[in-house]
């Protein structure tokens, strides 16, 4: 996914980018938008995600000069009070080739342990041209040393069961899934962007947690489709830890995430198939998470069985089969959660339907961007509710923060001192429990690893340690931990662990630069246009152009060009062109959406090929086909603000499609004539997905069949006139 390009050899890598400002002007139909200002700061990071005072940390940026003649200008790294400069350049004048990049590096060291904030200011004819912000945290001061391994773990003991629900997508060949930590720095692990596969990445994740009164993990664990023998997705994590050296320190369990076709194709599936595998490679091994010899089986959505197994009753027969199964191997059974955090009482007998034996949440989501305060407050309350339904017997989860994928909706955060409050809080519910239940004796925390999608406790830049402390201090049998509990790779010598993730940004950062060149075919100055991709690059080209001159470029992901209406066109066949978010796209007020179509299959349903829409939200904009009909939706709920055109698109020929918006009507345009209207107030609400072109999303299912071309997106309304005139410039 992308922004624009710049023809350059340059193979720098992207990790970063932070709180960058620019004085650049606003009015951006006719020139380049506030992103693309002369001078843009990116990569301003540290070398290693978090510093040690009185020890020597390098800082890195990468000034990209967008202009077509070299630049001369003035860089100043500011430092605060207690860090001081021990090698770089001083401040002073840089020159940066045009249309070209400039690494700059320097050493610093604080003084003492904390938060410090650095500045980075380019001054471009003696005024400001860009600012770059950056808060580092420098952990007690530790010698350090060189050693052959990681230090052997010593496993604190805890008045609870804790265990960590860990979320295992980090792995070599789904780098992409870090975009949204690189949009957001503060959260990159004390790892880097890591290789789950690696076993010593475990040993260090096994070391951390154990040493902080973490007795288990809950790894999701993903199915690749039901049905057959099983392979799955994402297991390079338990992988690890079977191979690792230190991995039976640490218990395990799995939670089946059983949605989106990783299910069962009937009860033979799951009994002949999928519990063997699970009793073979997870149960019978001795870290395995058993409680009176019964293995933990955390479910996702168990309510989706039921159509897979045939009803209710059938479900309950089969959990009753799978523990007697279980019983067959060696167990005295198998006990079986659920995950619930919906607070309803009809939704909790339901599951108890089932038959399963525990509820649990996977994460508390709280609306409203709540402060710390309220965030601990909505969580003793949710925790509170949920056992006083006395339905099912439930084992407290509590949640460090949340933004979602793309921030979206709610965004909040708890740092360690709250987190501790909170801590105490359900340590203290969990002891009015049951002591003979799991209830009363196990405590789950959201999440250790779900970097992009905001809550996370594993040592992190943020934090550092201070959430894994927190743990430790209301659980452990120990006294606080000290610099030589919470240790890095890199007080020993060891590390880093990212070097997949370099190689995939080194071609990242050149794809980035492609797709941040200027652009500009005839027509780029129309009025109110803000994208225009019209697929006409060369044979073989990586990225999509953005012909407007606003630098939306996008990246071709599984996508071809063949012939178009005019030029080349973009092949849809579950290929798509990926347009990172812009505030450009983010159209609040007034909007229209053109487009040429041609296809040879009727009747295609929920097919999308132009989408800013994601998992049935209610921001952005879309559009595709609803029924074999051309349909145009701009959302005010969930699935809503849907309009289709009511004939069938015609098969076999370019089509003219266009939807538009003036701020109380959508109206959906078929060859230059309105097709359909539908009422609609309100603004378009905003997001930070990305822009998809040619199908819902990139490797989707719901994805346009036949071929798109240029595609235009407007930030007014056009009227009748203009969209008839639109639609003869490439009539045919």
């Amino acid at each position: 996914m992308s922004l624009h390009r710049l023809t350059t050899t340059l193979t720098l890598i992207i990790l970063s980018i932070i709180a960058i400002e620019f004085r650049a002007s606003a009015d951006t139909r006719n020139g380049p938008p506030p992103d693309a200002a002369p001078i843009l700061i990116r990569n301003f990071r540290p070398e290693t995600p978090l510093g040690r005072a009185m020890r020597k940390l390098v800082i890195k940026a990468d000034l990209v000069n967008f202009q077509n003649k070299k630049l001369a200008v003035q860089a100043e790294l500011l430092l605060p009070d207690g860090i001081q400069r021990l090698g770089g350049p001083k401040n002073g004048a840089v020159t940066i080739g045009a249309q070209s990049a400039k690494k700059l590096r320097w050493a610093v060291m604080a003084k003492a342990p904390g938060h410090y904030q650095i500045t980075l200011r380019i001054n471009l004819h003696h005024q400001t041209a860009a600012i770059a912000k950056m808060s580092q945290l420098f952990l007690p001061p530790l010698k350090m040393r060189t050693l052959r391994y990681i230090p052997v773990p010593k496993p604190v003991k805890t008045s609870l069961m804790i265990g960590a629900l860990n979320c295992p997508l980090w792995e070599t060949n789904h780098l992409n899934l870090w975009e949204n930590v690189v949009q957001h720095p503060e959260r990159m692990p004390a790892l880097g962007f890591y290789n789950e596969a690696d076993p010593q990445v475990s040993d260090w994740q096994t070391k951390w947690a154990v040493e902080h009164g973490i007795s288990f993990m809950v790894y999701c664990w993903y199915r690749a489709s039901a049905g057959g023998p099983v392979t799955t997705h994402f297991s390079s994590a338990i992988d690890a830890l079977f191979k690792s050296r230190y991995g039976s320190k640490l218990k395990f369990a799995i939670m089946w995430e059983n949605s989106g076709g990783a299910g069962v194709a009937n009860e033979a599936d799951l009994m002949s198939n999928l519990l063997p595998f699970w009793i073979k490679n997870y149960f019978d091994r001795p870290n395995y998470l058993k409680i009176d010899n019964k293995p933990l089986l955390f479910i996702y959505r168990a309510e989706n069985l039921v159509p897979e197994l045939g009803g209710i009753a059938n479900v309950r027969a089969a959990f009753d089969r799978m523990r007697q199964a279980c019983r067959n191997a060696g167990f005295a059974g198998l006990t079986i959660l659920a995950e619930d955090r919906e607070l309803n009482p009809n939704y909790m007998s339901y599951l108890k339907s089932l038959g399963v034996n525990y509820v649990f949440p996977y994460c508390w989501y709280i609306p409203n961007n709540p402060t710390p305060s309220e965030a601990v407050a909505a969580q003793v309350q949710d925790i509170h509710q949920q056992a006083a339904l006395h339905i099912l017997p439930t084992i407290v989860t509590v949640s460090e923060g949340w933004t979602g994928w793309h921030d979206e909706g709610t965004m909040w955060r708890l740092p360690p001192r709250d987190y501790k409050t909170l801590l105490e809080k359900a340590k203290a519910f969990v002891a009015t429990q049951p002591s003979d239940e799991l209830s009363g004796k196990m405590l789950l925390l959201d999440n250790w690893n779900e970097w992009s999608e905001g809550h996370f406790i594993a040592p992190n830049r943020m934090y550092g340690f201070g959430y894994l402390d927190a743990v430790r201090d209301v659980f452990a049998d120990a006294p606080p931990a000290t610099p030589e509990t919470d240790i890095l790779p890199q007080d020993v010598g060891m590390g880093p662990y990212d070097k997949a993730y370099k190689t995939y940004h080194r071609r990242q950062w050149k794809l980035w630069l492609m797709m941040k060149r200027l652009v500009r075919k005839p027509g780029w100055n129309e009025k109110g246009l803000v994208g225009w991709w019209s697929f006409d690059e060369a044979k073989g080209c990586p990225v999509a152009y953005d012909d407007s001159g606003h630098r939306l470029g996008g990246e071709l992901i599984g996508a071809k060009r063949a012939r178009g209406i005019s030029g080349e066109a973009l092949v849809c066949n579950g290929g798509a062109v990926m347009v990172k978010s812009s505030s450009l796209l983010s159209i609040t007020k007034r909007i229209t959406i053109e487009c040429w179509v041609k296809t040879d299959m009727p009747d295609q349903n929920d097919k999308w090929f132009i989408n800013r829409i994601y998992d049935g939200g209610d921001t952005g904009y879309r559009m595709g086909m609803i029924g074999g009909k051309p349909s145009f939706e701009i959302p005010v709920t969930s699935w809503s603000g849907y309009l289709t055109a009511n004939e069938a698109l015609p098969l076999g020929k370019w089509t003219f499609l266009a939807g538009t918006y003036d701020g109380q009507t959508m109206r959906i345009y078929v060859n230059g004539k309105e097709e359909g209207t539908l009422y609609r107030t309100g603004p378009i609400r905003p997001s930070n997905f990305p822009l998809c072109l040619g199908s819902y999303d990139e490797h989707h299912p719901a994805h346009f069949t036949g071929l798109l071309d240029n595609v235009k997106i407007y930030d007014y309304a056009l009227s009748p006139t203009e969209i008839e005139q639109q639609y003869r410039k490439f009539r045919k």
